[in-house]
Order: C-alpha cells, then structure tokens, then sequence
C-alpha cells in the first residue's frame, strides 16, 4: 500500500516521523525549512550506509548512493502520505513486538524443541533487520534496489514463520511422492515471477516521476516483457502441480489454493498491464504471490514430515 499510493517518503526520518512520535497533520506544524534539515539528516545516514557498502566490497554502489543527487530531493508535506507511512510502521511495531512474546514464550519451551527457539531468534533478527533497511529505504529515497532487498527480507520471515507454525502445530503429514518435484520447481518458479516482478516495480519507480500512468507499461520494455511471459511458465506449472496434489491426502485447501492464487495472480496482472496499474490492484497482486510462497512451504513441510516418519520407522 505503501508503494501503492507513493508514500514511501511520507516520513522522511526514521523510526519518528518528522521528530515526533505522532506524525503532524499540516505543514503548518513543521519549520519552513523541513525539507532542507531531513535532507541534511538522511545525508548523513547515506554517508554512514556507503561505508558499510565499501566494508562489504560494495564501492560501486556506495558510489552511486552519495553521487545521485536526486536521493536528497525532500518531497512537499502530504499528510495522507505520512500516516500511510506512519500506520506502516506501526504495523511492523507490532510485529516486532508480538515476536518478542514469541521468543520469550520459546526460550521458556526450549528444552522441548530447541527448533522452535532457534526458529524465533532468526525471526526477530530479520525483523530487527527489516526494520533497519526500512530506514535506509527513506534515506535513500526509495533507491529501488532497497525497496527490493526490503522486500525480500519479509518473505525471509513468511518463511521462518511458516516453519514455527508447522514445529508448533505438527500438522498433517502427506505422501508426496509424485508431486515433490513438481511443488519444488513451482516454488522457484514463483521466486522468480517474484523477482521478476520487482525488475518490473523498479522500472515503473524510475517512470513514476515522469509520465502518467497509462504510459507506464508501455515504457517498461523488455522487463515487462519477460515478467509477463514467465508467467505462462508459472501457470503450467501450477496446474501440472494441481493435478499431482488431487491424488494426495493434502487438505482441499492445500490442493486448490495455490492453483486459484497463480491464476487470481495472473488476472489482476492482466488488469494492471491494460488498466493503467490500478493502484488498489499493486498490493493485491503482490499479496497474492506471497500467499502462495507460504501456501507452498505448508505443502512442503507436509511431504517433509512424511519423509521424516519413513526414516524413523
């Protein structure tokens, strides 16, 4: 939604949005010179992130971080904009705080499953680190590879948390044979489609600026091209997979859902492609593809059970 609406920029510090706790309302509340103090702030920030890029090995890129000029530019003060942003890290607030409870909670049952302990430090460290990059996303000002890294961290914690809940819930077990394959070539096919889709995003980012929004498509080029096309791939797959999972013990659920997510996904993709990009449709889709990534990691933690048990025995 973020994305979506291009509030990204809505608050241009971090983790407090225009130095309070509660975002202002109207520019009326902030100095006249606002823009030129964040600015002068998230430059210093950027200097501090490029030499980390240049421990790492990364000069090229924190050479283009502290170059680009347009990373400093401070956008006119949107109100809807901020709290767009602000409700955003609320949410990610409550998230870190509710896997706070989660490890505590885990350390407390760590004699019974270490997993479920090790599992719940992971996930507060990547959220911890989520909420980190969050900050260099705004000081940057959206540099779309960040917003990218941004994102595929969060499917690092769908990941983690999808393993915790199959620890904690020891659900059904499946005989996979026969579908194994097939699940594990659809999730990387949908990891792709994902990654495609972000080259896509970030192309649309760079014209967003520019152009109006019936003429982003067409300007996206080969990017576009691909992502669409890969998703013919993505579709086959998904029903090759389909037809395997009907002959399982798997939950109706698990059969069809990520069948219908591929082709809702594929639909709303359409609606964007020859709508103008609907910006109510941008987090939908998106939505969508990280639904099924977690819907394929249940079906592979069922068939890994399976294997489990048949080792044991």
């Amino acid at each position: 939604m973020v994305r979506s609406t291009g509030s990204g920029m809505g608050c241009p510090d971090w983790p407090r949005c225009f130095g309070n706790w509660v975002p202002p309302t109207s520019a009326a509340q902030l100095p006249i010179d606002y823009k030129e103090h964040y600015a002068a702030l998230r430059e210093k920030k950027n200097i501090r992130f490029a030499g980390f890029l240049r421990t790492v090995g990364l000069n090229e890129t924190a050479d283009k971080i502290l170059e680009d000029k347009h990373i400093l530019a401070e956008e006119d003060f949107n109100p809807a904009k901020t709290w767009v942003e602000y409700v955003n890290r609320l949410v990610g607030v409550a998230t870190g705080i509710l896997i706070i409870g989660l490890c505590i909670q885990s350390w407390r049952l760590r004699q019974a499953d270490k997993r479920f302990f090790t599992g719940s430090a992971l996930t507060l460290l990547v959220v911890v680190i989520q909420g980190w990059f969050g900050s260099i996303v705004v000081s940057t000002n959206l540099t779309p590879w960040t917003v990218t890294v941004h994102m595929l961290m969060a499917l690092v914690d769908v990941a983690l948390l999808a393993w915790l809940v199959d620890i904690s819930n020891k659900g059904e077990t499946v005989n996979g044979e026969g579908s194994k394959h097939w699940l594990y070539a659809a999730m990387a096919v949908m990891l792709v489609q994902i990654f495609l889709g972000t080259q896509v995003r970030e192309s649309i980012d760079k014209l967003a600026a520019a152009y109006e929004r019936s003429q982003w498509i067409a300007r996206t080029g080969i990017s576009f091209i691909i992502h669409r096309s890969f998703s013919w791939v993505a579709v086959v797959v998904q029903f090759v997979l389909w037809m395997k999972l009907r002959k399982t013990s798997l939950k109706k659920l698990l059969v069809h859902g990520p069948f219908l997510l591929i082709l809702a996904s594929v639909l709303t993709g359409t609606i964007m492609a020859y709508g103008s990009v609907p910006p109510a449709l941008q987090p939908i889709h998106l939505a969508l593809a990280v639904i099924g990534f977690g819907t394929y990691l249940q079906i592979h933690f069922s068939f890994r059970r399976e294997a489990a048990i048949a080792m044991r025995i």
